[in-house]
């Protein structure tokens, strides 16, 4: 695993640069609520909330982030305002977070604004509960959120804003019904039950602790879609938690809240945390789970009972987001692969027409935009086939037919990078073997994604002075052998429905 987070791919840097960039930018805010006199927990809140910012907003465009960042605020502060005046009112403050859980995941259905406004409401009331904060301390909590929402801003739209420079990311909504508004009811449905469960469980272990579990549901519906890719997310934050945990008797314990040493391990956990997030959910966690245990130690609580009662914790959270996903409104793995993968199979025929129509000397065709688009869904594939080729899963056919499928989906994507590279070169000039080799793949898309599998896979192979030929050959053969892996995933739901 820790391999795969430092060989993953990072075109142009840009993991390493959000990680740099979270670093610095909490780092200041951190230093901007010190310097205007806050208290350790008016700077603890600070950072979580520029920690916040600047992971969270994930607009197209830069222009959209610096609205969804300015925004943040409204949607914390009066959520702040709750979680503060009902301290001790227990019941109401129980069935508010409920309420706050539940909006929070109904609010994606309004697209990446809607999903920070949700995690940063809902992050904004769990951060109440970590620093137990009451009416009294509300004033200097309110200045921090500002400040530190407004430092990071500074550092992310003026200091360093290395998105101006790249082109705007694509963002492809959940596949299914009417999109975002069927997924994010059903979603917000059960996270609402998981997390009552959570709730209900977690106050028997530990009525000082309990919103850990909470924490924990939530977090593992973030991004998912089908009941497996929830189970293996729950799988993975409790197996991240148990290897912070393990690091933390290590590191965090011994130190009992020594400033320098721990504001490095600080940096360092919150460098983990941004550079991880896209390519290890497990090691995410692990860096989240350090963190916060030196938070806590900051703050004079650290022990070791603490971290038995966070491991507890976040298995009651997995659980009851495991039997919501189960009882509640089910959707099945393989329905949303399939969705992914025709969605993804359709932008493989956008990405070729347009480079084809880049060939034949259209300057407004921009298959670039295209293969970012692939490349995200692409992501979203892996993202839904995880639970089938999980080491845990118990069936290897499905497990080396998911593999195969993502193998060639690799290949797909490959070629239409290259092909793209290809149609940008000016030089570049089209023929009619181009346009025929372009019509095949097109034809074998509509075969794929309408259900007729019937593929002719190419003979000519073309030499290497005709790359753009070269890449289509590739393309077609990739997509002639994904018929049999998909026709027979097929054939075995229909058997299964009969």
């Amino acid at each position: 695993m820790l391999k795969r987070v430092f060989v993953a791919p990072d075109p142009g840097r840009v993991r390493l640069r959000f990680a740099a960039r979270g670093v610095l930018g909490i780092g200041f805010a951190v230093l901007v609520s010190g310097l205007a006199g806050h208290t350790l927990v008016g700077m603890v809140t600070g950072g979580l909330a520029a920690l916040l910012a600047l992971f969270t907003v994930t607009d197209a465009t830069v222009r959209g982030q610096a609205v969804t960042t300015a925004l943040l605020p409204l949607a914390g502060l009066p959520v702040l305002a709750a979680a503060a005046e009902l301290h001790d009112q227990p019941v109401a403050r129980d069935l508010t977070f409920l309420a706050v859980v539940g909006a929070g995941v109904y609010a994606r259905r309004w697209g990446p604004r809607g999903h920070s406004l949700g995690v940063f409401a809902f992050m904004t009331y769990f951060v109440a509960q970590f620093l137990h904060a009451t009416p009294g301390r509300l004033p200097e909590l309110y200045a921090a959120l500002l400040l530190s929402v407004a430092s990071a801003a500074a550092v992310r739209f003026g200091l360093w804003c290395y998105e101006r420079r790249m082109p705007p990311a694509a963002v492809p909504a959940p596949p299914g019904g009417r999109g975002l508004a069927r997924v994010t009811t059903r979603q917000a449905v059960q996270a609402t039950a998981g997390a009552g469960f959570a709730l209900v469980v977690g106050q028997v272990i530990s009525g000082e602790r309990w919103y850990w579990a909470v924490g924990a549901t939530w977090w593992i519906f973030v991004n998912t879609t089908s009941r497996g890719e929830t189970l293996v997310r729950g799988f993975r934050r409790v197996m991240g938690t148990v290897l912070g945990i393990a690091l933390g008797f290590l590191v965090a314990v011994p130190l009992q809240g020594a400033h320098l040493p721990t504001a490095i391990l600080l940096a360092a956990c919150v460098f983990g945390i941004f550079y991880s997030a896209a390519v290890s959910y497990t090691w995410m966690m692990l860096c989240v789970t350090v963190l916060a245990e030196l938070l806590y130690g900051l703050l004079g609580v650290l022990e070791p009972a603490l971290l038995a009662v966070r491991l507890a914790e976040t298995a009651v959270g997995a659980v009851g987001a495991v039997l919501a996903v189960l009882l509640v409104l089910p959707v099945t793995t393989h329905a949303i692969t399939d969705a992914w993968i025709q969605r993804g199979l359709r932008c493989v025929h956008s990405a070729t027409a347009e480079a084809a129509a880049r060939l034949a000397g259209d300057e407004s065709a921009d298959p670039a935009q295209r293969v970012a688009e692939l490349e995200q869904l692409l992501a979203r594939v892996r993202l839904s086939v995880a639970p089938l080729v999980h080491p845990l899963n118990p069936l290897p056919a499905r497990k080396r037919r998911a593999r195969h499928v993502l193998s060639l989906l690799d290949d797909c994507v490959r070629e239409v990078r290259g092909l793209a590279a290809v149609a940008a070169d000016p030089e570049a000039s089209h023929d009619a073997r181009l346009a025929a080799a372009c019509w095949r793949v097109e034809t074998a898309v509509e075969a794929l994604t309408g259900g007729n599998a019937a593929i002719t896979a190419p003979t000519d192979r073309p030499t290497a002075m005709d790359p753009a030929l070269a890449h289509l050959h590739s393309l077609e053969q990739a997509l002639s052998e994904l018929a049999h892996p998909l026709r027979t995933a097929s054939e075995r739901r229909m058997v299964a429905a009969e």
